[in-house]
């Protein structure tokens, strides 16, 4: 193990970042065996321990190789959110700090990295009866008018959200209502933010035909692997379907199929172009929201480990000024 030398008062964490199925689980491991690493989740349905096969959680003899932090550690009834991931990663990458081992965020969530980094807008509580009157008034009018709704209140993310985009229409929907101030406002002056850590950010970044390619086979692996059952032990929970765990890419795909309302072909050709449709938005926001120190414009590779740690080791090395 060639160990980085990390504390508190050098404070470097390092980032693997990337769209899904680029191979960041892997790098992530590997670095942590060769420095001395705890490897953080930062995967927003990583977080839940229903679903270890359809978000690819790393397996119980990865998690035993090296410290794992922040994976499965909420049920699938609970709700995370950007907030609460920011203040757990900040105290795990403290006590990683703490303990000599080097941190080492590795996920796709860009709001949460966002986060983390650079803070979060505070915005006040919102009453849950506000929140479910917003869900009634989306199922109730359909998408398209809802979105109308939201530019109304909120013109900036009423403009910027697709009428399909429930879960953010709203909670725009909701805190517009129960403050009285439009969500993109609060969002414009974040607080909270790491800004006493350094940050070595590495962003895998494989060309979108390779991506395409690496999603559809996981997604197989994943059914191979028992995702079919592992749905149906979520879906016998009897959960809201508005839960994030119940919104997971996957998860309303397959209950379509064991409710037979389509083949399994069928749930799995959806859930393949539901991905790839998220490898996208990932694409996009890392292209433009994310500032990398080392790009990787491939899928990680074993065969490559050794060049890619070098270069990470030197830039972890690298004083800033």
């Amino acid at each position: 193990m060639s160990s980085i030398a990390a504390s508190p008062a050098d404070k470097t964490v390092l980032v693997i970042a990337g769209p899904t199925a680029s191979g960041k689980t892997a790098l992530a491991l590997d670095l942590a065996e060769e420095m001395g690493g705890t490897v953080i989740n930062a995967d927003s349905m990583q977080v839940y321990r229903d679903l270890r096969i359809l978000t690819d959680r790393p397996s119980e003899t990865e998690e035993a190789r090296v410290p794992h932090r922040l994976f499965g550690v909420l049920s699938a009834g609970e709700r995370g959110s950007v907030a609460w991931w920011r203040d757990a990663a900040s105290a795990e990458i403290d006590s990683a700090l703490d303990a000599g081992r080097v941190p080492i965020l590795c996920g796709g969530t860009g709001l949460y990295l966002n986060a983390l980094m650079h803070g979060i807008a505070e915005v006040p509580p919102v009453p849950s009866a506000m929140v479910d009157e917003a869900i009634a008034r989306y199922g109730a009018i359909g998408g398209a008018a809802f979105k109308e709704e939201v530019r109304a209140m909120d013109p900036v993310l009423g403009t910027r959200l697709e009428p399909g985009d429930s879960q953010r229409l709203q909670r725009a929907w909701a805190v517009a209502r129960a403050t009285g101030r439009a969500l993109s406002d609060w969002q414009a002056a974040p607080t909270g933010g790491r800004e006493d850590l350094r940050y070595c950010r590495v962003l895998l970044f494989p060309p979108r035909p390779v991506s395409a390619e690496a999603v559809e086979s996981r997604f197989r692996s994943m059914i191979e692997a028992g995702a079919v059952e592992e749905v149906r032990r979520l879906a016998a929970l009897t959960l809201d379907r508005s839960l994030p765990a119940m919104r997971a890419i996957g998860v309303p795909q397959l209950i379509d199929y064991l409710d037979n309302k389509v083949s399994l072909d069928d749930a799995v050709t959806a859930s393949v172009v539901a991905t790839r449709q998220y490898a996208k938005r990932q694409r996009t926001w890392f292209r433009h929201q994310f500032v990398s120190d080392m790009r990787i414009d491939a899928q990680f590779s074993k065969s490559d480990f050794r060049k890619i740690f070098s270069e990470i080791r030197s830039l972890m090395l690298t004083p800033r000024f």
